[in-house]
């Protein structure tokens, strides 16, 4: 037992200061160089403060601003911490209800607007944080966001535009807005009041 003792110690000395203090010192100093935006979390400052990231959606219901897709996240809507989706399947009269009540909420913010509703604005992603929504949910709530501010419809469609990103090297995905960004581009455009 005694040959096996010291061994296994310094077996578990050395992978404790491989794994734990060499790997990520190694992984850190590479994400740093290469990629210091993603690596620090793709933080969205204004005036130098930051005001979210890139990769966590956020909680918008004001009219003036685009809205995202729902939050499967409890207690409260985009908490990081509790990232997951809602399970819910597509029998299960909760996604229902929560479909029902999502077109509820957008019907009344527009009641003008007929067109048909994406399925992105009525449903939560599977992480339940997901900061971006289709062009087609950007576009079918750009009327009540002109409106809102006071803008023309051409200048939010523009600004839709210049925030739609395409598909990551050309095949994957799908293009996408990022709801953060174009609602801070609203806010330099014409602020709220």
């Amino acid at each position: 037992m005694k040959n096996l003792l010291r061994p296994m110690l310094v077996l578990f000395a050395a992978m404790t200061v491989i794994t734990g203090v060499v790997y990520p010192v190694v992984v850190t100093a590479i994400g740093q160089a290469v990629f210091p935006h993603q690596a620090n979390g793709s933080l969205i400052e204004k005036d130098g403060k930051a005001v979210g990231s890139t990769l966590i959606g956020q909680q918008f219901d004001a009219p003036g601003y685009f809205w995202g897709r729902l939050s499967a996240t409890a207690p409260n809507p985009y908490n990081a911490q509790s990232s997951g989706g809602s399970n819910l399947g597509p029998t299960n009269p909760a996604l229902a209800d929560e479909v029902k009540g999502r077109l509820s909420a957008l019907h009344e913010a527009d009641p003008a607007n007929t067109r048909p509703v994406p399925v992105d604005l009525v449903t939560s992603s599977g992480s339940g944080l997901d900061p971006d929504i289709s062009p087609a949910a950007a576009a079918y709530q750009a009327a009540r966001v002109a409106k809102a501010r006071g803008l023309a419809n051409e200048q939010v469609d523009a600004l839709i535009e210049q925030h739609t990103a395409g598909r990551q090297l050309g095949v994957l995905g799908e293009p996408r807005v990022n709801v953060l960004a174009l609602n801070l581009a609203l806010d330099q455009l014409k602020p709220l009041h």
